[in-house]
């Protein structure tokens, strides 16, 4: 019996050894939130459908290049689990936690009732079916087949287990197909082994001569804060620090320091995710710049692949390039992360069970949408009581999860902090580089362009709500012919942000600075370490505004004529048409109006607003709109999936022309030998947009479907003035909130 087609040997891949090996690999992965008996009935029986002659048959279709109709073969141990669990033991909880995933290990997860409607007939459709299973059933191991563990959350136990399947069954696979992938993987650093090579960087970087400012010195105090507190129990911490005072390497520095405090737990890995991906790029780089290339994984972006049972080897090898997070240390995005511990498919969620036993730092918490907080902070307890991950919230601007009566999810949760007593940093008048100005009532976008053609604002950085605002804004002053103009928005693909960044610093360089005036979106305004004299900020919710003034004198270093130290000016700007994304952000711009009508804009510098600001706004959002929950405890898998939304769907878009036609050599090699290599490589050069707009541009021709759910751009992409992406599509930024 054979499980897939011949590799490049010519090596068929037998089935008792595939289901063997995934059986070993299910239970090890399934060890650290100790479900690994259950991964290993997972392995041993998933692929017993194989047995099934008629799919032999298509195998050997398959490998002779013929075309024939595929044979779904998951449903055959799904339903002698059902049968097995529930019919005869009567076990009407257990039998979801191997049926559910083992249905889905090629489509998608389903309600468990929804499911028993189509299980409970199998084998009265499919009268053979048992017989030819129990023989082959008989030579294999035997497995349990029942269970005294206990798990909270339901729903994520099932995607967790349905992970462990999944990520064995490719990476068996992988070793069958592509045995030199396969070697390179397994037991990688552990993140405790990365604290030895951490600390002395972080000390050259502190002491290298550098360290006379009050701006170092607060990086100092707060990275050695952060290493005493490594040395509480496993759970939630919070780090609050204004922007520029060393937060991304604290928090780097508490994680490792904590996996080194607590060796007995078995941190396997650390993972970082950001709101933005134009932060990733930079997070991500100075991370290789200390541990190499091979220890840190950026991922921000995939093709999720066609769900299906098909079998041929391109089918098989897409499966394959999915992520599944085996890296000590991982970059990622907000949207990843979160969209994946809701998902329900195969692609999305083979990395989760990765996620157990980690510590998690959420860069610029306060960018959780309101709209999906409770279920998102659902998730994170869960993860926090059940799966051994230390969570971190990050940020400048700490939203009020524990000081609210509208959010449940951390009711009676100790959250550590940090730092102590962070707000003696944002009142510290020597910490305070920047002066917040009145809200400047303009009259329309022309004024400010104006304002921004002065010689006083050489250098200055423009962030609006939306790219429609910031292209508009864009297209006067170009044609006022101001020197050093440049546009940031997501359209632009991530090797031209990059080179774009370097740029931008090298102009505000103060030893040589030169004009630079950035109009950009949200993009920019937390984590991209920009340090701009002037900053305007469009009129938006209380955080994006403290934010994007972490952007303005970053380094403390303007000075006035006399050679003394001067702050840095933040402005911020509202106009009749002043438009926003729509929901929480809309309601979040309202609050914030409130607020600073009611008090001096200085007052932005004070924790206390900020917490006043995130009660108001818990008040004043519905931070379940659509309904989650209920689907959740509803094991809706489907439906929460479909639900679950941080931006709308988007698709990859390779870009083949910039820089001399690279993106091209990359898709050609992705599309030649599809794998995780192969893809990160492509990554740089690709763009995403809504899945939304991809008819309209298609048959506009911009478009070109390269594979299933990848695209080629056909239309203009902008590397002069910086807009990339030309088109009628819109920012996903914008459609935050």
């Amino acid at each position: 019996m054979h499980a897939h087609t011949p590799n490049g040997e010519g090596i068929w891949h037998d089935l008792s050894d595939h289901l063997r090996s995934v059986a070993l690999l299910a239970r090890r992965h399934a060890a650290p939130f100790a479900a690994g008996d259950i991964g290993y009935l997972l392995g041993l029986w998933h692929d017993l459908g194989k047995v099934n002659p008629a799919f032999q048959d298509y195998l050997k279709a398959a490998a002779e290049g013929r075309h024939t109709d595929k044979v779904p073969h998951a449903a055959w141990a799904a339903a002698l689990a059902y049968d097995t669990l529930y019919r005869r033991c009567k076990q009407e909880e257990y039998w979801k936690r191997i049926a559910v995933p083992m249905m889905a290990h090629h489509t998608e997860l389903q309600q468990p009732e929804r499911l028993a409607q189509q299980l409970c007939t199998f084998f009265d459709d499919h009268p053979a079916a048992r017989d030819l299973m129990a023989p082959y059933l008989a030579r294999l191991p035997k497995a349990p087949v029942s269970t005294t563990g206990t798990w909270d959350s339901r729903d994520l136990f099932t995607r967790m287990i349905f992970s462990a399947l999944t990520d064995a069954d490719y990476l068996d696979t992988e070793r069958h197909f592509d045995s030199s992938r396969a070697t390179a993987r397994g037991e990688w650093t552990r993140p405790s082994d990365l604290w030895h090579v951490f600390r002395p960087d972080q000390l050259r970087l502190m002491w290298n001569g550098r360290g006379a400012s009050r701006v170092n010195r607060v990086r100092r105090q707060v990275y050695f804060a952060s290493v005493q507190a490594a040395k509480k129990p496993p759970g939630v911490f919070r780090l609050t620090v204004p922007t520029g005072g060393g937060k991304t390497r604290a928090a780097l520095a508490f994680a490792l320091s904590h996996a080194v405090e607590h060796a007995q737990h078995g941190f396997r890995r650390v993972i970082v995710a950001l709101p933005y991906t134009s932060i990733i790029d930079q997070v991500a780089g100075e991370y290789r710049h200390i541990f190499g290339e091979r220890l840190v994984l950026e991922h921000h972006s995939q093709v999720d692949c066609p769900l299906g049972e098909e079998q041929d080897e391109k089918s098989v090898r897409q499966r394959l390039a999915t992520e599944n997070w085996d890296h000590p240390l991982i970059v990622t995005t907000t949207v990843q992360l979160f969209e994946s511990l809701f998902s329900n498919t195969p692609s999305r969620c083979r990395k989760l069970h990765n996620i157990a036993r980690s510590i998690l730092i959420l860069d610029e918490v306060q960018t959780l949408p309101p709209e999906l907080l409770e279920p998102t902070l659902d998730m994170l307890r869960a993860l926090v009581d059940g799966y051994g991950v230390t969570v971190v919230l990050c940020t400048a601007t700490q939203p009020a999860f524990d000081q609210t009566p509208y959010l449940a999810a951390f009711n009676g949760l100790c959250i550590h902090e940090i730092v102590p007593r962070p707000e003696r940093y944002f009142l510290d008048n020597n910490m305070k580089r920047v002066e917040y100005q009145p809200v400047r009532q303009l009259k329309d976008l022309e004024e400010l362009a104006e304002q921004l053609c002065e010689p006083e604002a050489g250098q200055c950085l423009v962030v609006l709500n939306t790219r429609k605002h910031a292209l508009a804004l864009h297209d006067e002053l170009r044609q006022r012919n101001v020197q050093g103009l440049y546009h940031l928005s997501t359209l632009l693909c991530g090797a031209h942000r990059r080179r774009l960044l370097t740029e931008i610093k090298q102009r505000l360089n103060p030893l040589e600075p030169k004009p630079v005036r950035l109009i950009s979106t949200q993009v920019v305004e937390a984590g991209v370490d920009l340090d701009f004299p002037i900053v305007y900020r469009a009129m938006g919710p209380l955080d994006r505004i403290v934010q994007v003034a972490g952007r303005c004198n970053r380094e403390g270093r303007l000075k006035d004529a006399t050679g003394q130290a001067r702050k840095g000016q933040v402005t911020i700007i509202d106009w009749p048409e002043n438009a926003s994304p729509p929901g929480a952000y809309k309601i979040g711009l309202d609050d914030a109006k409130i607020l600073l009508l009611r008090n001096n804009p200085e007052r932005l510098h004070e924790p206390a607003l900020h917490t006043e600001y995130f009660q108001c706004l818990f008040r004043d959002v519905d931070l379940d709109t659509r309904g989650i929950q209920p689907y959740r405890r509803d094991l809706d898998f489907p439906e929460v999936a479909k639900r679950y939304k941080i931006i709308e769907d988007t698709v990859p878009v390779v870009i083949p022309k910039y820089d001399d036609g690279e993106g091209e050599k990359r898709l050609q090699a992705h599309l030649r030998a599809p794998s995780r290599d192969s893809w990160r490589c492509l990554l740089p050069y690709v763009v995403n947009i809504r899945q939304h707009d991809v008819n309209q541009l298609l048959n506009q021709d911009w478009l070109e479907e390269v594979n299933k759910g990848l695209y080629r751009w056909r239309g203009d992409y902008d590397d002069k003035t910086h807009r990339g992406i030309v088109a009628g599509v819109y920012d996903p930024t914008d459609l935050i909130g």
